[in-house]
Protein backbone atom coordinates (compact mmCIF):
# COMPACT_ATOMS: atom_id res chain seq x y z
CA UNK A 1 0.00 0.00 0.00
CA UNK A 2 1.44 3.36 -0.98
CA UNK A 3 2.13 6.17 1.45
CA UNK A 4 -0.52 8.28 -0.26
CA UNK A 5 -3.16 5.57 0.22
CA UNK A 6 -2.34 5.25 3.92
CA UNK A 7 -2.53 9.04 4.30
CA UNK A 8 -5.92 9.11 2.59
CA UNK A 9 -7.23 6.35 4.87
CA UNK A 10 -5.95 8.17 7.96
CA UNK A 11 -7.55 11.44 6.86
CA UNK A 12 -10.89 9.70 6.25
CA UNK A 13 -10.55 7.92 9.60
CA UNK A 14 -10.00 11.25 11.38
CA UNK A 15 -13.09 12.64 9.62
CA UNK A 16 -15.14 9.56 10.56
CA UNK A 17 -14.17 9.91 14.24
CA UNK A 18 -15.18 13.59 14.19
CA UNK A 19 -18.53 12.77 12.58
CA UNK A 20 -19.25 9.97 15.07
CA UNK A 21 -18.33 12.24 18.00
CA UNK A 22 -20.54 15.02 16.65
CA UNK A 23 -23.49 12.71 16.07
CA UNK A 24 -22.92 11.08 19.47
CA UNK A 25 -23.09 14.42 21.27
CA UNK A 26 -26.25 15.31 19.36
CA UNK A 27 -27.73 11.91 20.26
CA UNK A 28 -27.05 12.45 23.96
CA UNK A 29 -28.61 15.92 23.98
CA UNK A 30 -31.40 15.70 21.42
CA UNK A 31 -32.57 12.10 21.75
CA UNK A 32 -31.58 11.10 25.29
CA UNK A 33 -32.39 14.57 26.63
CA UNK A 34 -29.08 15.14 28.44
CA UNK A 35 -28.62 18.88 28.89
CA UNK A 36 -24.97 19.81 28.18
CA UNK A 37 -23.06 21.70 30.85
CA UNK A 38 -20.74 24.62 30.13
CA UNK A 39 -17.66 22.43 29.70
CA UNK A 40 -19.57 20.16 27.31
CA UNK A 41 -20.35 23.18 25.16
CA UNK A 42 -16.66 24.08 24.94
CA UNK A 43 -15.91 20.54 23.78
CA UNK A 44 -18.67 20.78 21.19
CA UNK A 45 -17.29 24.10 19.97
CA UNK A 46 -13.99 22.32 19.36
CA UNK A 47 -15.45 19.13 17.84
CA UNK A 48 -18.21 20.29 15.50
CA UNK A 49 -16.00 22.26 13.08
CA UNK A 50 -13.63 19.28 12.86
CA UNK A 51 -16.33 17.24 11.13
CA UNK A 52 -16.59 19.94 8.45
CA UNK A 53 -12.87 20.74 8.11
CA UNK A 54 -11.79 17.11 7.97
CA UNK A 55 -14.61 16.19 5.60
CA UNK A 56 -13.55 18.84 3.12
CA UNK A 57 -9.87 17.90 3.55
CA UNK A 58 -10.62 14.21 3.03
CA UNK A 59 -12.64 14.97 -0.11
CA UNK A 60 -9.76 16.98 -1.60
CA UNK A 61 -6.95 14.87 -0.06
CA UNK A 62 -5.60 18.03 1.53
CA UNK A 63 -3.15 17.08 4.26
CA UNK A 64 -2.35 20.71 5.02
CA UNK A 65 -5.51 20.80 7.13
CA UNK A 66 -3.52 19.36 10.01
CA UNK A 67 -1.94 22.80 10.59
CA UNK A 68 -5.39 24.14 11.45
CA UNK A 69 -6.96 21.06 13.00
CA UNK A 70 -4.18 19.93 15.34
CA UNK A 71 -4.37 23.02 17.58
CA UNK A 72 -8.15 22.54 17.85
CA UNK A 73 -7.82 18.85 18.76
CA UNK A 74 -5.16 19.59 21.36
CA UNK A 75 -7.24 22.34 22.97
CA UNK A 76 -10.34 20.13 22.85
CA UNK A 77 -8.49 17.22 24.45
CA UNK A 78 -7.25 19.46 27.26
CA UNK A 79 -10.78 20.72 27.90
CA UNK A 80 -12.09 17.14 27.89
CA UNK A 81 -9.37 15.95 30.24
CA UNK A 82 -10.05 18.85 32.61
CA UNK A 83 -13.78 18.11 32.52
CA UNK A 84 -13.19 14.40 33.12
CA UNK A 85 -10.96 15.16 36.10
CA UNK A 86 -13.70 17.45 37.48
CA UNK A 87 -16.07 14.50 37.37
CA UNK A 88 -13.76 11.89 38.81
CA UNK A 89 -11.82 14.03 41.33
CA UNK A 90 -14.30 16.67 42.51
CA UNK A 91 -12.31 17.48 45.65
CA UNK A 92 -9.53 18.98 43.50
CA UNK A 93 -11.89 21.62 42.13
CA UNK A 94 -13.30 24.01 44.68
CA UNK A 95 -14.23 26.70 42.14
CA UNK A 96 -17.01 25.60 39.83
CA UNK A 97 -16.93 27.09 36.31
CA UNK A 98 -20.55 26.01 35.83
CA UNK A 99 -22.44 28.21 38.26
CA UNK A 100 -25.84 27.96 36.63
CA UNK A 101 -27.60 25.18 34.78
CA UNK A 102 -26.26 21.65 34.78
CA UNK A 103 -23.23 21.15 37.06
CA UNK A 104 -20.07 20.11 35.20
CA UNK A 105 -19.36 17.25 37.59
CA UNK A 106 -22.68 15.55 36.79
CA UNK A 107 -22.23 12.17 35.08
CA UNK A 108 -25.08 11.29 32.74
CA UNK A 109 -23.32 8.06 31.82
CA UNK A 110 -20.75 6.16 33.84
CA UNK A 111 -20.10 2.94 31.94
CA UNK A 112 -17.78 0.47 33.72
CA UNK A 113 -17.39 3.11 36.44
CA UNK A 114 -14.98 5.24 34.38
CA UNK A 115 -16.35 5.95 30.88
CA UNK A 116 -18.18 9.28 30.87
CA UNK A 117 -19.08 11.70 28.08
CA UNK A 118 -15.92 13.83 28.56
CA UNK A 119 -13.79 10.67 28.31
CA UNK A 120 -15.52 9.78 25.05
CA UNK A 121 -14.78 13.28 23.74
CA UNK A 122 -11.17 13.04 24.91
CA UNK A 123 -10.78 9.71 23.11
CA UNK A 124 -12.14 11.22 19.90
CA UNK A 125 -9.81 14.23 20.09
CA UNK A 126 -6.81 11.96 20.73
CA UNK A 127 -7.71 9.58 17.87
CA UNK A 128 -7.98 12.51 15.47
CA UNK A 129 -4.70 13.95 16.72
CA UNK A 130 -2.86 10.64 16.31
CA UNK A 131 -4.24 10.13 12.80
CA UNK A 132 -3.09 13.59 11.73
CA UNK A 133 0.31 13.28 13.40
CA UNK A 134 0.86 9.93 11.73
CA UNK A 135 0.05 11.49 8.35
CA UNK A 136 2.71 14.07 9.01
CA UNK A 137 5.29 11.45 9.97
CA UNK A 138 4.55 9.35 6.90
CA UNK A 139 4.77 12.35 4.57
CA UNK A 140 8.23 13.40 5.76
Amino acid sequence: MSSSSVNNILLYLAWLVAVIATLGSLYFSEIKGFIPCGMCWYQRIAMYPLAVFLGIAAFYNDYRVRKYVLPITMIGSLISLYHYSMQKMPTLFTAQPCSSGVPCNMQYINWFDFITIPLLAFTAFILITFALVFIRIREN
